[in-house]
């Protein structure tokens, strides 16, 4: 990324993409600066890209700092540049917006990044499915399963749970299964799909799976959204299978008190004590160990 002639635009390949407010402090308990985001996502992008590519953007955005105003965004924003890939889409049955076209953006190369992470987008979300050249959409290519611990659980419950939801996919023929810290309260497990089935049945599997883990173990695993249930257990939540659902990204940064990343690990370090990462334990283990997740593109 080398900077242009104008100090607020870097040049990235062929395409300029406009800085602003590099010294605002998105994380004011620890002062990591918006620079620092941009930063990292530019440093992550051999990872996450594969991770986005194709899948439509949602993005949660920030105002001034992870202590202010956030909100959702779908639609691509006015005076985004030109040369970013977008694609009309009719939002899925079951979401909010059903029925509605959305202007999703697709945050295909570094440019686009590093144009999100200006926007304030400290977070990046997708679903588990992809968009065709012509704009088809296709089958999910992933499964996944969101564990969010119930307190006075938390993320050592989660451990416990995770294993006993991978051996159950394994049963199924999944048995390629990849833990994701989310850089919150718990995990993601992914699960790679050959394609064939439909967002409703991987949902309606992924509902089923649940269920039948809450019902084997109801003192821990609880499967039904209602909060009231939840105290003390691990909510596995199958509902982000659902078409008009998203995930937040695989070392995608989290809008929380500290910067903390969705970081994929290593089976062997999912045990009791393990806790979540930051950006820079991100990046030195990259550096080292590689992409983790990689088999997921």
């Amino acid at each position: 990324m080398t900077p242009a002639d104008d100090a607020q635009w870097v040049a990235i390949g062929d395409r300029r993409v406009r800085l602003t407010h590099l010294d605002r402090v998105l994380y004011p308990s620890t002062g990591f600066t918006k620079a620092e985001m941009v930063q990292y996502y530019t440093q992550v992008a051999e990872a996450i890209l594969p991770q986005l590519r194709d899948r439509p953007v949602t993005r949660i955005r920030f105002t001034e700092s992870v202590a202010g105003e956030r909100f959702f965004e779908k639609n691509v924003p006015r005076g985004a540049p030109d040369w970013l890939r977008r694609r009309v889409l009719r939002a899925s049955p079951g979401g909010e917006d059903e029925g509605t076209e959305v202007e999703f953006p697709f945050v295909d190369d570094l440019a686009g990044l590093v144009w999100a992470a200006n926007q304030g987008a400290v977070e990046l979300h997708t679903p588990q499915w992809r968009v065709g050249p012509r704009g088809k959409v296709h089958h999910p290519d992933r499964l996944v399963v969101d564990l969010d611990p119930g307190p006075p659980a938390g993320l050592d419950a989660c451990v416990r749970v995770a294993r006993l939801v991978a051996d159950r996919l394994t049963e199924d023929g999944l048995d390629r299964t990849y833990p994701v810290t989310s850089g919150s309260k718990g995990m993601q497990l992914y699960a790679p799909l050959d394609g064939r089935r439909t967002a409703v049945e991987v949902r309606e599997y992924a509902r089923t799976v649940a269920h039948e883990l809450a019902a084997a173990s109801p003192r821990t695993v609880v499967a039904n959204m209602k909060k009231e249930l939840r105290p003390g257990k691990v909510l596995v939540d199958w509902s982000q299978n659902h078409p008009a659902k998203t995930t937040v990204t695989p070392y995608s940064l989290r809008g929380r008190e500290r910067p903390a990343v969705a970081a994929p690990r290593h089976w062997d370090e999912v045990t009791e004590g393990m806790q979540q990462l930051g950006p820079d334990e991100v990046l030195r283990r990259l550096d080292e160990d590689g992409d983790l997740i990689a088999d997921l593109r």
